[in-house]
């Protein structure tokens, strides 16, 4: 197996690799995975970390204590409300989908409702620029979306952004289920 160090020190910060990188690096490890998903798979249980496939991309996951994963429970609350945020300002954003902050800036100026989900997103900015400068800065942390053309300030959304989107049907599917079960 080869490239285990670079997939590893992408996987394990909570990062993914995706089919549809901007990165010509990252394409070719999200190949090297996929035509050999099970020898690595193995070779990082071996280690403590379960290498996942989600729709078009990998990432890794792991058991956790209820201390990690009340952690994890708030954090993944924070990305709903920026999932909902994003939706909002173009409800097709999703993989593939570019974009550029300014637009969403601009777009925040023109719809009370988005600044009322900007505000709330990030009480701590001051502005909508700050608050769109935040949100970007963590889904690019994140993986969810990359920078495309840095001159223009175009960001492309990643098929990471599945996983995102994946949850949120999960935890809809649950209240559904959950709602017909009490009725």
């Amino acid at each position: 197996m080869i490239k285990t160090k670079e997939i590893f020190e992408l996987l394990s910060r909570g990062g993914f690799i995706c089919q549809d990188s901007a990165r010509a690096d990252v394409r070719r490890l999200y190949d090297y995975i996929e035509e050999n998903f099970e020898e690595y798979k193995a070779y990082y249980q071996g280690i403590g970390f379960v290498l996942e496939q989600g729709n078009g991309y990998f990432h890794f996951s792991r058991e956790e204590s209820r201390t990690e994963l009340t952690a994890r429970l708030v954090k993944l609350g924070a990305w709903i409300d920026r999932l909902d945020f994003v939706k909002t300002f173009h409800s097709g954003f999703s993989t593939g989908v570019r974009f550029s902050p300014s637009n969403i800036t601009e777009a925040i100026s023109a719809d009370v409702e988005l600044k009322e989900k900007a505000k709330k997103l990030y009480p701590s900015q001051h502005s909508a620029r700050e608050t769109v400068q935040a949100l970007v800065e963590d889904m690019e942390k994140a993986g969810f979306v990359e920078l495309e053309n840095e001159f223009e300030q175009t960001y492309k959304v990643t098929s990471a952004f599945h996983f995102l989107e994946g949850l949120v049907e999960m935890l809809t599917i649950s209240e559904e289920e959950a709602n017909e079960t009490a009725q």
